[in-house]
């Protein structure tokens, strides 16, 4: 058979092998990957949308990604719907690609999706079907030392967190005990390359707060992050002034100092304890450019 679109170039290829069934695409589906239903989460995702557009980066040609987790899936809606309603058209979409992101494409609120990664059987599909939907490596999405990386012609993005500190690094790597999560995929990439980088998250969950001091375990640093969007708060970070003055001049967002947002929530759960480490090695936590930024130690 002719390949018109191959996924990967022959001259990467050493052996062809002939299986019965490559596998089982509904398998690719999980309970992380669709949009929260819950108020708490619809209302963090509303006002990162509107914070979005208060930005300054909501006009014709935006490119934007969202993370694969509910309230970031639910984010990616209420962009859908504001695009709508005043006739915006973006560039692209890219990243772990959804059908939130393949309705967009399809409804021509979006010209392009670069995709990475399919999160669901929409994806999958309109990979398959629609010649605007380009499959890419993961080079193309995210290598450091290409300048034309899709990271890095990205104007937002939009993430989760295990946890957050008070210089805006976040975790996504270990929850707060310490134990592994997984893989954390692009998000130090898109942080790096997008011009707005949001965190969106409860600020407390199951009695746990996703603001401390400090990261159990730096994933993303801080300086890649711009505002943390939560349910008792937004923090922007300081080193980001002139976004700090345009959302307080145009918005009546809940925009409070990290360090506020942070004793509301130890006035909520108390003051966490930290993990115990035990002083093994167990891992390091390697950031896109291949340094080191922090090491994963065993816990007790």
């Amino acid at each position: 058979d002719e390949i018109s679109d191959a996924d990967i170039e022959a001259g990467t290829v050493d052996i062809i092998c002939v299986v019965d069934k490559i596998g089982e695409a509904a398998g690719i589906v999980s309970g992380t990957t669709r949009i929260t239903r819950d108020p708490v989460g619809l209302r963090i995702a509303a006002d990162a949308a509107a914070l979005l557009e208060k930005s300054g980066l909501f006009r014709n040609g935006l490119s934007f990604q969202t993370g694969a987790g509910g309230i970031s899936l639910a984010v990616a809606r209420f962009i859908q719907e504001r695009m709508k309603s005043t006739n915006i058209v973006g560039s692209f979409g890219s990243g772990g690609i959804t059908e939130a992101f393949t309705d967009m494409l399809h409804e021509g609120l979006l010209r392009e999706l670069f995709d990475v990664q399919a999160f669901d059987l929409a994806a999958v599909k309109s990979s398959r079907e629609d010649p605007m939907h380009h499959r890419i490596s993961a080079s193309r999405y995210a290598n450091p030392n290409d300048p034309e990386a899709i990271v890095s012609r990205l104007d937002a993005v939009v993430l989760g967190a295990s946890e957050i500190d008070l210089d805006f690094n976040v975790n996504v790597t270990t929850g707060s005990d310490g134990m592994l999560l997984g893989g954390s995929g692009g998000h130090a990439d898109t942080a790096a390359g997008a011009k707005l980088t949001m965190i969106v998250s409860k600020l407390v969950n199951a009695r746990v707060s996703c603001l401390q001091e400090r990261v159990t375990t730096v994933t993303t640093p801080g300086e890649t992050v711009d505002v943390l969007v939560t349910d008792r708060g937004i923090a922007v970070n300081p080193r980001r002034p002139e976004l700090l003055a345009r959302l307080l001049a145009d918005t009546h967002l809940d925009i409070v100092e990290i360090g506020t947002l942070y004793e509301r929530a130890v006035r909520l759960t108390g003051k966490p304890a930290a993990a115990s480490p035990s002083g093994r090695e167990i891992g390091v936590s390697v950031y896109r450019d291949g340094t080191i930024i922090d090491v994963l130690k065993a816990v007790r």
